[in-house]
């Protein structure tokens, strides 16, 4: 027991210290207790295989998808209009929104699903992310105190009032408890999150420079005023043929770059993809083709008249359902600049081959601040020269590894991450909405770690992601080592007696002070307890203890119970006690001690309150 305590204590010291990382300390403390035999190594490795850590890891892959799909930014900015530019209201919004979703879906489920939505509606808002996404947990934990299938622990008091045959809890006897916490947390949240989570900002570049993003290299380029886009219709002359029979540089002084292609199931939208090609010299050309070329407006229309295309604006293509715009969901842009020993000095690109050799479009060329977009081909390139290049992102990652010929600009692979697959869109909140249904709904006999991994895979397989390696960079293996890792510790409490002994010394000393007393004792060492061992293990644990206490001093033990799932769901003192809090820990940029410094008071203020609170909800 005592070798117990010690390690808890040690792993305590090095969660606020913050000189190692959350996840490593927890790793220590896990090999301390197999090397002191406290746990067995199937012991130890449980929480690895544990279904809330798997859970965990499918919400971060869904989290993810929902935000490369750009519906995190489709559902932000919709409730952003509700909150406006009020940092207040965008405030409550999330903690209300969030506690209603959480009522019906596990907390951690829902924290997963308004993650990505919270950071876009910060980003629209221009408002500090970090005050929003403790609340965002905090919040979800809340809300599961709304219902009976809120959070595990309800069910877990249910299951001991019905064993002891009293009569069981209907679906809302939990609501009255948890408007109260709501309120009591968005009254304390909104001066503590000010207060302390403020100063909180994003990390800059480490060299403090801001590096140029896709937009900002159109713009810079004015790409778009020498943009054209034509679409190959029914009757022109172009269906079958390539780009290297119509010649068109040589012909019509034009460069095509590229070739737009929708591809659309016949059944429905949800399967609609975009399929972005480089304008090979091979490639035959479709009826419905996109065809963007860079050149003179007059040069392209004599283009489209000689091949009776159709030449698309701004309206025409929204209506299309292209939007008018460069995309680069699989084609980018980078900018490179030539070095002193570079082959390409003093040569033009036809002399090099450059188009053919690394499958490369130059669209443009900087020079001593003039920029050339025109008659590229015939230009000899000078050392300084920074070429603006397009090709697909797998071709502009390699050219990196021409490092003695010219330097990549900036993090174009960084920036492709950022590119949104909100063609995607719809696809994803299908999946979306699959995943919560299976997890609200008893009549779907899916348990809620299926319903994550079948929403995962689902993302994955149906192209929600630009490819595997994107989906697996979502998943935050800090926080999940750090839960998997501490969630053995509750065993060991268990095991070496640590959690019973604590829990009964407190509430049989308390016994005799009357019923109020004894409700403060069970709710302080619930709460304590929560902190350091999974909430659905204390409430477990706390049960049966708080149920004998209620009948041992003659009084309903409603009160009592209430007051283990609402101690044992109420915790927020530290980022291992929940997932929620282990979720946002990352995002949020949150350390040990932010979680101490807001989220112990309202733990403290929450504890008051309930205790004032349930025996006037549920009389002794």
């Amino acid at each position: 027991m005592i070798t117990t305590l010690i390690i808890l204590a040690l792993s305590v010291i090095g969660f606020v210290s913050g000189r190692v990382r959350s996840d490593l300390v927890a790793l220590c403390a896990l090999v301390l207790l197999l090397a002191f035999n406290i746990l067995t190594p199937t012991e130890a490795l449980s929480g690895f295989s544990n279904s809330t850590v798997i859970m965990m890891v499918g919400l971060f892959v869904v989290g993810g998808a929902i935000f490369q799909t750009g519906l995190a930014k489709i559902i932000g900015g919709s409730l952003l209009k509700l909150a406006g530019r009020s940092e207040l209201r965008l405030f409550l919004l999330v903690m209300i929104g969030t506690a209603a979703i959480g009522a019906f879906v596990s907390n951690t489920g829902t924290v997963a699903l308004m993650l990505p939505i919270v950071v876009s509606m910060a980003a629209g808002a221009g408002a500090n992310v970090s005050r929003l996404l403790m609340p965002l947990a905090f919040a979800s934990s809340m809300g599961g105190m709304m219902t009976l299938i809120g959070t595990p622990p309800n069910l877990v008091i249910q299951d001991a009032l019905t064993s002891a045959g009293y009569e069981p809890l209907k679906f809302f006897s939990f609501t009255p408890v948890g408007l109260v916490c709501v309120a009591v947390g968005v009254l304390v949240l909104l001066p503590l999150t000010k207060w302390f989570l403020s100063g909180k900002q994003k990390k800059e570049n480490a060299d403090g420079h801001k590096n140029k993003s896709l937009s900002d290299l159109v713009n810079e380029y004015q790409l778009v005023n020498n943009l054209n886009r034509l679409q190959v219709t029914s009757n022109s002359t172009l269906i079958g043929k390539t780009a290297a029979e119509l010649d068109v540089h040589r012909r019509f002084g034009v460069t095509i770059f590229e070739i737009r292609r929708e591809n659309q199931s016949r059944r429905t939208k949800l399967m609609k993809s975009v399929s972005q090609n480089m304008a090979d010299p091979s490639t035959p050309l479709e009826e419905g083709d996109i065809l963007y070329l860079m050149g003179a407006r007059e040069k392209a229309e004599h283009f489209a008249n000689d091949y009776q295309m159709l030449f698309l604006d701004d309206s025409q293509l929204k209506t299309q359902g292209d939007r008018g715009v460069l995309d680069f969901y699989d084609i980018g842009m980078a900018e490179i600049v030539l070095m002193p020993s570079s082959k390409l000095i003093h040569s033009t690109l036809i002399d090099t081959n450059f188009r053919q050799k690394y499958n490369i479009n130059v669209l443009g060329i900087r020079r001593k601040g003039e920029y050339m977009l025109h008659g590229l081909k015939d230009i000899r390139m000078n050392y300084g020269d920074v070429l603006l290049v397009q090709g697909t992102w797998a071709n502009i990652a390699r050219l990196s590894n021409e490092d003695e010929d010219w330097v990549v600009l900036g993090q174009p692979l960084a920036e492709a991450a950022k590119v949104t697959l909100d063609y995607k869109a719809p696809l994803a909140a299908f999946i979306m909405v699959l995943m919560i249904a299976m997890m609200m709904f008893d009549f779907i006999p899916v348990a809620p770690v299926t319903a994550v991994m079948i929403a995962g895979l689902l993302m994955v397989l149906t192209g929600c992601f630009r490819n595997v390696e994107a989906a697996y960079k979502t998943i935050n293996w800090e926080s999940i080592v750090l839960i998997a890792a501490m969630m053995p510790m509750s065993l060991a409490l268990e095991k070496t007696g640590v959690s019973e002994y604590i829990s009964s010394s407190l509430v049989s000393g308390l016994g005799s002070f009357g019923p109020t007393a004894l409700l403060a004792g069970i709710y302080f060492t619930t709460s304590l307890m929560t902190m350091f061992i999974s909430n659905t293990a204390t409430a477990v644990l706390m049960a049966p203890i708080a149920m004998a206490s209620a009948i041992q001093v003659g009084v309903s033990p409603y009160p009592f119970l209430f007051a283990v799932t609402v101690a044992a769901s109420m915790c927020f003192a530290s980022p291992f006690s929940t997932p929620p809090n282990a979720l946002v820990m990352p995002a949020g940029q949150y350390t040990f001690m932010d979680y101490a410094k807001v989220g112990l008071p309202l733990q403290i203020i929450m504890a008051i309150v309930m205790v004032i609170v349930l025996p006037l909800l549920f009389p002794y």
